[in-house]
């Protein structure tokens, strides 16, 4: 297989990913280049960092990617969750001038969710109090439609 670059994006959350990434800069570049890699470079965003790497073939990125250290660097991002992206290719943009950004998880996380009806206030002082109640020959009150 042809040599080409992989890329790791990692998001802001909570924590800033410049932080993760000045904690876990050596190490990676360190033991990508222990495991062949022929290139590295990281990148700073507005909405987080990316580190790309260029490997001669998919089984070193394979062989560096599955290391324990690696997978420890992966779970250690801000958002383990949502903020990470690995893929092949070079990161940081959508392919326009305009980078990518974090998009909602799918599902119900995906949607607000719409705010409850508040409850109708019903001003007793209004009632006709002249009416019978249903069914009981009871005269009570009538209450006035909300709204």
């Amino acid at each position: 297989m042809a040599a080409e670059w992989w890329s790791i994006e990692v998001f802001d959350a909570s924590l800033p990913a410049s932080a993760w990434q000045r904690s876990w800069q050596e190490t990676l570049a360190e033991t990508a280049l222990t495991y062949g890699a022929l290139h590295w470079e990281w990148h700073a965003h507005s909405w987080g960092v990316v580190f790309e790497v260029f490997f001669e073939d998919e089984e070193q990125w394979e062989a560096w990617r599955a290391l324990p250290v690696v997978r420890a660097a992966l779970d250690a991002v801000p958002d383990p969750v949502n903020g990470l992206v690995v893929y092949r290719g070079r990161g940081g943009s959508s392919g326009a001038p305009v980078p990518r950004r974090p998009v909602p998880a799918p599902g119900a996380a995906a949607l607000e969710a719409e705010p409850p009806e508040p409850d109708p206030i019903i001003d007793l002082a209004a009632a006709d109090l002249t009416a019978d109640l249903p069914g009981s020959g009871v005269p009570g009150p009538v209450l006035p439609s909300p709204g």
